[in-house]
């Protein structure tokens, strides 16, 4: 099975026929999908001026999006060396029982799905990169009670998602699943309540 690098290299390969490399850049999304497979497509797809369905996509579009898909996975992965620095040397002083964050972790390693936006055709608008600087910055400081990415005070708990954990405070602006240990006690207290009202 091809890897991540490979397939870039397909979606960039002029010798490719143009069918390969649309379907090696879906590939990659089985590698690094920030929001999920369909969301991470349609933003791509959205960004680098495409439409989602297109068979013919010009070339140049399709290493636009493979652009901003490595960019953002450099940043990930950068994360997951921190991330992982940060464990050996608390294991290392004796701490042995992870925290919220790294139960949150655990369920995104890789990148996928680490800003789940359950509905495809809603997802943050800017760089994923910048999402996922964003998203990093919130899981290094103190719970706060808005979204991460975009700063959407309303939050919306919802079930039934197709993504682990299976329920959790959705940002109604931008659609992502917001970690919940970037939200504060009373922030994830009002999504409950949001949700109640919502289906009331």
């Amino acid at each position: 099975m091809a890897g991540f690098r490979s397939l870039a290299r397909q979606v960039r390969d002029p010798r490719c026929d143009l069918a390969l490399r649309r379907y090696s850049l879906r590939k990659c999304l089985e590698r690094f999908a920030p929001y999920g497979h369909r969301a991470t497509w349609d933003h791509l797809c959205s960004r680098a001026g495409f439409d989602p369905e297109d068979r013919s996509v010009d070339p140049a579009r399709l290493v636009a999006a493979l652009d901003e898909l490595e960019e953002a996975r450099a940043v990930w992965l950068a994360y997951e060396v921190e991330f992982a620095e940060r464990r050996r040397k608390e294991k290392h002083d004796g701490l042995r029982r992870p925290g919220t964050v790294d139960d949150w972790h655990r369920m995104t390693w890789g990148g996928f799905g680490v800003a789940w936006c359950d509905d495809p055709r809603v997802h943050p608008t800017e760089p994923m990169a910048e999402v996922l600087r964003r998203l990093i910055a919130a899981l290094e400081r103190e719970p706060g009670s808005s979204c991460p990415v975009c700063g959407g005070a309303r939050l919306v708990w919802r079930h039934d998602l197709d993504h682990e954990p299976s329920s959790g405070p959705v940002c109604t602006e931008c659609g992502i699943l917001v970690p919940r240990p970037v939200l504060s006690p009373a922030a994830l207290a009002e999504s409950r309540r949001a949700r109640l009202l919502v289906s009331a």
